[in-house]
Parts: C-alpha cells; structure tokens; sequence
C-alpha cells in the first residue's frame, strides 16, 4: 500500500540575509539541531490558533501560509483545521523533519526557501501565520512580501512565547539570568526584556497602529518598519499566561536550541548547564518561569472586514493548556 507525503519543494538555503545583517543569520543555527529542536519546542495553544482562525474567518479548506515551520509545531494545528498550507522553511533538516512529522496530517506543501526568495502568487491566501520566526526575515522586504500574498482584508498572526514577570517565578527567572551574565555578558546584555501582563498589555495598544513595530517591541527584535503601518491594520493581541515548572536538564534541553547556544564557548555552555544544575539541587524543587504565549494580528487593508476585538481595545486574554514551554522567551 502506498502512504502519501507531503510535497516538499527545494530552493536553496541562503544562511546570511542580502544585506549582510549578522543577528537575523543566526537563525541558521536552529536546522544544526533539528532532532533536538522538534523535541524540546512547544506546540501554541490551542486557544490561540482558534482565536486566529475565527478572526480570519478561515475553515476546513482555506488556503494559508506559514512562514518559518520549523519542524511543524504550528503546521500541526493549522492542518487539524482543516487548513491548506504552503509552508516555507529555509532550513532543510528542519523541514525534513517536518515533512517526516506530518505525512498524513493533511493538504500541506513544504517549500525549503525563505520568505524574501519566495516567488508567491498575488493574494493567493486568506491568512500568513508565523510561529518564532518572523525576526528571522529581511524586515526591510517581508512586511511587504506578506500584504502581497494577502487577499484583500486577509490576517496576518503572528504567535510566540514571550518572558513574563511574575511574582511566582520572579526570583527562579531572576539567578537564571544572573548565571547569564557572570558567563556570558554579552548575551545577557541583549537578552529580551521581562514586562508584566499589564505592561504588556499596554505597551502593545501604544503601537498598535504598526503590526511591526508592536511585534518588535514585544519580543525586542528591530523589525519595525514604518511602511507596514501603510499595509496593515486592526492590530489586536491575545495572550495565554502560563506558569511553569522545569527540572535543570529540561531547561538545558531547551536552552540548547536557542539562537545564542551555538555563539558559546564550550566552556562557557557548560558553565551555564553547570550553574542551572546548582540553582535546581538549591531549590529542591523545580524550576519556575512564566511565560506568555502571544498572538498578534493585523488585517491587510484593501477592503472593509469586521474583525471584532474581544473587549473592544484589541486584547484578549484566552485560556490556554500548560504547554511544554521553555524558561526562557524564544530565540
């Protein structure tokens, strides 16, 4: 009997963007340890990508594109809609992955390219999701590369765990940071700002005129383009705060996947896996960190459609399972 697969087109992978931007090549390093990124990322809430479906208005057989896949995480949930998806990913151990995860998951095709060399049809779908990985593109290009591939009124969401202040975990996320900066200052001093929920909150409404902007703010990536304000609008953020527990391997299997992992010495990775090892032996108990899963939508403008904000501002605030998050926010 003959099984399907997905179709997995190929284009070739260039790591460095065309204008030379060192921070957005790291992302390369994620397609390095694709077996380990597939087991040690979460999955998004399930309430979340509901929330993003209903706001696009797209079912069972709605065409949309994902852009950075991964090893499927997101790709899962948008098939178990019923959803068609072209997925594009520019890592090829990844996307093999993904193409192993999901053979018989759904209508998906799988293109190993990035967003800027992608040659894509003129509002061809009804939503562009991206899940992690939209700082990895060119900003000065993938704003308007999307909006292109938007049918007028179409949703852009985007969707990420953020760090998040909380008095639950504060001290926990406060030595894990502090073992970062004895070891290596020079990515703590970079590191993604922790905000409350009401911060948060508030700091999105202050720029919610700009999808990218407010994107960038959120997870402190400098992706915000004045341009996108032209091409986007009714940006609204949801959000599923989540408190969660870590033994010290569990954050070390994480952390290994994260952009910065591969920037270390070996002597400093294993004076960070050393020191989180110490910090959960000192707690006798495991390790706490709070995180926020957030989804950030935005309409292509071109033509009039109702999207209904959830307590009319543009926030929401949606329950969501405990994910098997990461302590700290993703990169």
């Amino acid at each position: 009997m003959e099984t399907s697969c997905p179709l997995i087109r190929t284009s070739i992978y260039v790591p460095r963007m065309t204008d030379g931007t060192l921070t957005r090549s790291y992302g390369k390093v994620f397609n390095e340890v694709a077996a380990a990124y597939d087991r040690n990322r979460p999955a998004y809430p399930d309430a979340l990508i509901d929330h993003a479906c209903r706001l696009a208005c797209i079912g069972d057989g709605d065409r949309v594109l994902e852009i950075g896949c991964g090893t499927g995480q997101l790709t899962r949930s948008l098939l178990a809609r019923g959803l068609r998806v072209t997925a594009l990913e520019p890592g090829d151990q990844l996307i093999a992955v993904a193409g192993a995860n999901l053979s018989d998951a759904g209508d998906v095709e799988f293109v190993n390219t990035r967003l800027e060399d992608m040659q894509l049809p003129r509002e061809r779908y009804q939503a562009a999701f991206s899940a992690s990985a939209i700082h990895w593109a060119d900003p000065d290009l993938s704003w308007r590369k999307i909006a292109d591939v938007l049918a007028p009124g179409g949703t852009l969401a985007l969707i990420q765990y953020f760090g998040l202040q909380e008095q639950r975990s504060v001290d926990d996320q406060e030595q894990l940071l502090s073992a970062m900066r004895r070891h290596a200052p020079e990515i703590a001093a970079t590191w993604p700002t922790y905000r409350d929920l009401e911060s948060t909150i508030a700091g999105v409404q202050e720029r919610r005129r700009n999808v990218a902007d407010a994107w960038g703010w959120l997870g402190s990536y400098d992706i915000g383009r004045d341009y996108a304000a032209d091409l986007f609008e009714d940006v609204q953020l949801a959000t599923a705060p989540n408190l969660i527990e870590h033994t010290a391997d569990e954050v070390n299997a994480v952390l290994g996947t994260m952009s910065f992992w591969a920037r270390l010495s070996p002597d400093q990775r294993a004076a960070l896996t050393s020191e989180n090892r110490a910090l959960y032996e000192r707690l006798g108990r495991p390790i706490r960190a709070s995180t926020l899963a957030g989804l950030l939508t935005a309409r292509r403008r071109g033509r009039d459609t109702a999207h209904s904000s959830s307590n009319g501002e543009g926030v929401a605030d949606l329950p969501g399972p405990k994910p098997p998050a990461p302590s700290m926010p993703e990169s």
